[in-house]
């Protein structure tokens, strides 16, 4: 029980959910210190409440990464509330200004080409590279999900993934 104050236990829940709670932390936060920093604050609180957790509510990976999103929420309302000691004249120079609109605007394009790509890949390619990259899963994890061998899994993913490089590499050729 990690609320009990075992290291073991706390040790396989982060070995098992670690890699898809920083894959979570990342999404959500886009840079690489916020997201380790809101997982090592999501483990510890694990730690600290592991006796919360409830079988009936949902299995421990959902448990794991609804903590981590709570905390990546916690740490933008952290982020973006001034300090009480700023004068009005200050506030305009503490707030984060936004990413420039063109780099915004040429990273959704991005991710629209790349959602397109992954959406025409026949469905079970699309599902194993969903769960393998979106959802943290090892391909024997998701060889158990989806109850098929690990090669058939291995095979999958190498497929999807040589037809998703060869969309978005014809795509880009193509691009102006």
């Amino acid at each position: 029980m990690v609320g009990g104050g075992e290291p073991r236990a706390l040790e396989v829940i982060f070995g098992r959910h670690g890699d898809a709670a920083f894959s979570l932390a990342y999404r959500m936060c886009g840079r690489r210190p916020m997201a380790e920093d809101v997982v090592q604050e999501a483990f510890m609180s694990l730690w600290r409440t592991g006796g919360s957790y409830d079988r009936t509510r949902g299995s421990v990976r959902s448990w794991v990464l609804s903590v981590v999103r709570h905390r990546a929420i916690d740490a933008f309302r952290r982020e973006r509330r001034p300090s009480r000691n700023v004068s009005d004249d200050g506030v305009a120079e503490w707030l984060v200004e936004p990413t420039q609109t063109d780099l915004e605007v040429e990273r959704h394009d991005e991710a629209e080409h790349v959602r397109g790509a992954v959406r025409e890949l026949p469905s079970d390619q699309r599902r194993v590279i969903e769960l393998a990259y979106f959802g943290g899963y090892t391909h024997t994890q998701i060889a158990e999900l989806l109850e098929l061998p690990v090669g058939t899994v291995k095979g999958r993913m190498r497929l999807g993934l040589t037809k998703l490089r060869t969309s978005l590499t014809s795509a880009d050729e193509a691009r102006p």
